[in-house]
């Protein structure tokens, strides 16, 4: 409220002159307080940000993506203001909605917990995971393990199909153990997956029903939060590939406890089918959630690389062939899961900027400039 106080008062002392000017309505001091609030969110050297937009406030917000028409977001939610004991999936209109006021139209069944929702093509329906079939509860979170930060790899998530009003319309995985991390591709043809169905965390992809499920990596490590190419022709992911005796050791006691550590990760890249597969990154640190730039021939994505304690994440880009690592964000809290819409205009993030001190993680729309 201080920075919209100090822009009412500016309007104020501008219109103060020789001349006589129209009295300003009340929308016109709205709409500048506005823009000194998303201008204030920008930090110094985010010159790709042409403006800043927060979307949500309280909670924790993450994983937004566009609907194929960019009109809406979907994207996963913690909130205890909205009763909810742990993620569950929303949709709204971004450019409409105001979720400052309002819940938006959750599409989960509100049971078990759930992740990564995506939408599919005709954006009537989309597709998430889910525990609820398992349990109605939440599952537990893991503790730290011997200091460690992990991951739960909750054997009980499946993936399912839901049409907007919340209604599921068909389950994708049956097999036992770990299916999630779900995304479809711009030609809205095939889907994207990571499952534990082979004994180690693989992506796999398969038709927008399921069908003609095809292994796509095959190494030892997790393999996840895949995305493909704007021509879906690539894939880009992060993995965790143990190589030492003692890594491997260590990672496959930590999955055999349904856990991993994402302390260590690097991008990946690859055709669609899996083949002329490359490591992109070797960064050191924690490397991951990377999306395709729109034309195809960068990568956004979140790291720790630069810092010594492992904290804050900021943004990156990086040429597919590894060269031209650009930092995007310069902000000393968490920045991550970018992701651009279809047309390219803007870029939806996850952001603990402007939260007042506190852990809400939030969502932010920025309108991209190259």
């Amino acid at each position: 409220m201080r920075k919209i106080a100090i822009a009412i008062l500016s309007l104020g002392l501008f219109a103060c002159g020789t001349k006589k000017k129209p009295e300003t309505t009340t929308e016109e001091i709205e709409a500048t307080a506005n823009v000194a609030v998303e201008s204030s969110i920008i930090n110094e050297d985010e010159n790709h940000f042409a403006s800043l937009k927060q979307l949500t406030n309280g909670g924790d917000n993450a994983e937004a993506y566009w609907s194929f028409d960019d009109s809406k977001l979907v994207f996963q939610v913690s909130n205890p203001e909205w009763e909810l004991e742990c993620d569950q999936i929303f949709v709204f209109d971004w450019q409409k909605d105001n979720l400052m006021e309002k819940v938006p139209q959750m599409v989960s069944t509100g049971l078990g917990r759930t992740t990564c929702s995506y939408f599919l093509p005709g954006d009537t329906t989309l597709v998430y995971a889910s525990t609820h079939l398992a349990d109605s509860a939440c599952p537990p979170t893991p503790e730290r393990t011997n200091g460690s930060y992990v991951w739960p790899i909750y054997e009980s998530f499946d993936i399912f199909t839901a049409d907007l009003q919340g209604n599921i319309t068909n389950q994708l995985t049956t097999e036992p153990g770990y299916d999630a991390e779900a995304t479809v591709s711009p030609k809205g043809d095939k889907i994207v997956f990571t499952s534990i169905r082979t004994g180690d965390l693989e992506l796999f992809t398969c038709d927008i029903d399921g069908s003609n499920v095809t292994q796509i990596t095959f190494d030892l490590g997790y393999d996840g939060g895949a995305f493909f190419s704007p021509d879906g022709t690539q894939l880009i992911f992060r993995s965790s590939r143990p190589k030492t005796v003692g890594e491997i050791a260590k990672y496959k006691s930590l999955l055999d406890r349904g856990l991993v550590e994402p302390t260590n990760m690097e991008l990946y890249i690859c055709n669609a089918d899996g083949s002329k597969l490359t490591q992109l990154t070797d960064l050191g640190k924690a490397n991951w959630c990377p999306f395709f730039h729109p034309s195809g021939n960068k990568i956004i994505f979140a790291s720790n690389y630069s810092t010594e304690r492992g904290y804050p994440f900021n943004l990156y880009m990086i040429n597919t062939d590894g060269t031209g690592l650009e930092q995007v964000t310069h902000d000393d809290t968490f920045d991550a899961f970018p992701v651009f819409s279809n047309d390219g205009k803007h870029l939806v993030f996850s952001s603990n900027r402007n939260n007042g001190g506190t852990r809400e993680t939030n969502l932010f729309v920025a309108e991209w400039q190259d």
